[in-house]
């Protein structure tokens, strides 16, 4: 870390050259060659799958994505009035000719009446596409809205829903430019110096935006979500200035203690840069841990999300160093200069009697009451977890304005919530297929609870060797996003179904967007466990090997825990039971997204890692020094409380800038990330953390002997030269909080 930070400074002038031009090119070629995000929600060995697979062997142009645009007419007119017709037929022909549309089942048609609803003001239109919703670029997605759109007017209302429609929606980056300048804010507070201030900025942002120039260009290779540049910024640009405040208080430190500029920012890296690293890796190695839950549709965010916690720390640890050295003693305050230079150089460290010094004096001397008092918040924010159900949040949740709202809306008002969703039932079985047996079933289904209607079934004509295959489209009486929903689905697949097809020799698979949504959410619930399992192990196993402690990272996993609770116990809360989602523009309660506990939980378990290390660093280092676990947890907490909470504020104020986007998978992560933060930097780090160290004592630091041996040598600890004689007998000054 020494030669690294020594080179960087050194050759800062290359340095800042290599990283513009690498934001430069990427970003020429990035925009040059386009993106190619998609949502694949396609999951091996379940109904909806084997659904979609039936009928791509047997019809291919009919296997794809499926797509509604709805109409309503106004000012007393009908939807079957001539003029009206003529105009949605043309509609319909524009619609037709879209790249890729292979049917287009008009409410005009012979079996159309079930289209246009009982007032006669509202009807939809099918629009079927040879390819899945991620096969269809965002071009074609354009195409077929403007074209649906050119029958809009004063006296017709058209909308489309689906897939594909909403890749038209624009992204929305929430408030990251309110978040940033909040983030300067704060570090303009904490630091003093404009210059200071900037520079955690810079460093975040030009290395996001390498990040996600590169992440453009992976999306032709790995599959990945439309929010992954959403989610890449909001992660990356709370870590990146966080990572950053860490380096460059540290820095500042040096050289109130008399170091002069490059020797202080080589003794910055190798101290505060190390904690970074390791901190950095552990919050990769949890986004990668989702690879091991077998779910392509992660993949593409585990990549996304640790290329932007990756570039934001090898930018802290190479750009900034460079940047510092360009600024010199400007980095720090007016007033630390005026000081340097009436009262020389001074030692800044834990033995002030600031807000942190006097908290830490407290916890050493009752650490029961904190601990227990701590414990009962957390408790009580978390108790809603218990409640969790996971699911995808359907197109209702659209921002109003947005086409796939209006047509969603236009849908429920006109026909019921339920054919936003409707059900497809893909059935086969030996040649030809039994007519009255699919008579039987569809009526069945119709006589099922819950459901609305049931279109005729439909047979396909044999296409070579394939199996004949027969579809049946059924209408839920409740929203895509309904518990209700969820439950007739697995009521229809355990026993409607197989009660209806007994003895006839059909199989039935239920398939359809909302079907897959629901196997999403079931097959991440069954993996989630492993999931958990495996990063908090291997978080132990890193910990253990560093700090040379069973008790310490056993800790910190109970601890992370602890915080994720939490942070799911908000989102349950304001999500799932509308506590004050009106405040946030949540216009309707519905589950929490089913991918959201794997990616929140990989996400706030590296971060809470952040403030661990942070945190247990200094008291190792003060341990190492003094021998006393008492006073080592005391100096500890006193010389990074101020360090890590204006940290976390920063953190809190980015993620909690994000609510303000338009989707609401966006608005869940900004919230839940904020929410998780808040518990666990000020709650946990700050109050039961300390206190269970100082109740535990020396054990603290036990570690078996054979372990010791057999186990690699990891640390965080810095190979720091003394400091200059002049700050040897300096003054303790609180000006600049000592970081990790």
């Amino acid at each position: 870390m020494r030669a690294l930070a020594t080179w960087c400074v050194r050759h800062r002038r290359i340095v800042a050259l290599l990283w513009v031009a690498a934001l430069v090119v990427v970003t020429v070629i990035s925009q040059a060659v386009g993106s190619a995000y998609s949502n694949n929600f396609q999951l091996p060995h379940t109904e909806s799958t084997q659904a979609i697979a039936l009928l791509q062997a047997a019809a291919p142009k009919l296997a794809g994505d499926t797509e509604q645009v709805v109409f309503e007419t106004t000012g007393g007119a009908h939807v079957t009035d001539p003029a009206v017709e003529t105009r949605v037929d043309a509609m319909l022909t524009r619609v037709a000719a879209v790249p890729g549309v292979t049917r287009v089942a008009s409410p005009y048609g012979p079996t159309g009446s079930t289209q246009v609803s009982s007032s006669g003001t509202i009807a939809f239109a099918e629009v079927t596409f040879d390819k899945l919703a991620q096969g269809i670029s965002d071009a074609t997605a354009t195409r077929l809205v403007d074209a649906a759109s050119s029958a809009d007017g004063p006296d017709l209302k058209v909308a489309v829903a689906g897939q594909v429609a909403e890749k038209t929606n624009p992204p929305s980056l929430g408030g990251t430019g309110l978040g940033v300048i909040l983030a300067g804010v704060v570090l303009l507070l904490v630091f003093g110096s404009v210059f200071a201030m900037a520079l955690p900025l810079v460093s975040a942002l030009a290395s996001l935006g390498t990040a996600i120039g590169i992440i453009g260009l992976l999306s032709h290779v790995l599959k990945m979500p439309q929010f992954s540049n959403e989610l890449v910024l909001l992660i990356g640009l709370g870590v990146g200035v966080d990572y950053a405040l860490f380096i460059v208080t540290r820095h500042r430190q040096g050289l109130v203690a008399g170091r002069d500029t490059e020797s202080s920012i080589v003794t910055a890296v190798d101290t505060s840069g190390r904690a970074v690293l390791f901190a950095g890796l552990i919050v990769c190695i949890a986004l990668l841990g989702m690879f091991a839950l077998g779910v392509t549709f992660l993949y593409g965010l585990a990549v996304a999300a640790s290329l932007g916690v990756a570039f934001t720390m090898v930018s802290a640890l190479t750009l900034l160093p460079a940047m510092l050295g360009f600024i010199g003693p400007r980095v720090m305050s007016r007033k630390q200069r005026a000081q340097l230079a009436e009262q020389g150089p001074r030692i800044v460290g834990a033995g002030s009697r600031g807000f942190w010094s006097r908290w830490a004096d407290f916890v050493r001397r009752r650490p029961v009451v904190p601990a227990v008092a701590a414990l009962v918040v957390i408790v009580v924010v978390a108790l809603p977890f218990f409640s969790l159900r996971l699911g995808s949040s359907d197109q209702g949740n659209d921002p109003v304005g947005t086409t796939t709202r209006t047509a969603y809306d236009l849908l429920a008002t006109g026909f019921g919530p339920g054919f936003n969703g409707p059900l497809q039932l893909v059935v086969t079985g030996k040649a030809p297929l039994d007519v009255p047996a699919l008579d039987v079933l569809a009526h069945d289904v119709a006589a099922q609870p819950g459901v609305d209607h049931v279109a005729p079934p439909i047979v396909i004509p044999t296409r070579g060797s394939a199996p004949p295959v027969a579809v049946i489209i059924a209408y839920p009486t409740t929203s895509p996003q309904a518990a209700a929903t969820t439950t007739l689905i697995g009521h229809l697949r355990q026993q409607t179904i197989p009660a209806a097809v007994r003895g006839t020799g059909l199989a039935v698979y239920v398939g359809g967007t909302t079907a897959i949504f629901a196997d999403f959410a079931t097959v991440l619930t069954s993996k989630l466990p492993l999931f958990v399992g495996l990063v908090v192990l291997l978080s132990f196993v890193l910990l253990a090997v560093v700090f040379r402690s069973l008790v310490i990272p056993l800790t910190a996993a109970v601890m992370n825990l602890l915080s994720i609770g939490a942070a799911f116990g908000i989102l349950v809360a304001v999500f799932q039971w509308g506590w004050l989602g009106g405040l946030i523009g949540v216009n309707r309660p519905g589950p929490v997204e089913s991918f959201l506990p794997v990616m929140l939980f990989a996400i706030l378990f590296g971060l809470s890692m952040d403030y661990e290390v942070f945190l247990v660093t200094r008291i190792h280092e003060e341990w190492l020094t003094s021998g006393d676990n008492r006073t080592a947890v005391r100096n500890g907490l006193a010389a990074t409380g101020k360090t890590i909470s204006a940290a976390a504020l920063i953190m809190i104020l980015v993620f909690a800038s994000f609510i303000l986007g338009g989707q609401r998978v966006i608005k869940e992560f900004g919230l839940g990330l904020a929410g998780g933060i808040l518990v666990d930097a000020i709650v946990i780090r700050m109050t039961i953390v300390p206190a269970l160290m100082l109740m535990f004592g020396k054990v603290n630091w036990w570690f078996p002997a054979r372990l010791d041996r057999v186990l690699p040598r990891l640390t965080v600890d810095p190979e720091e030269p003394p400091p200059p004689a002049a700050a040897m007998h300096g003054t303790v000054d609180d000006e600049v909080p000592t970081g990790a």
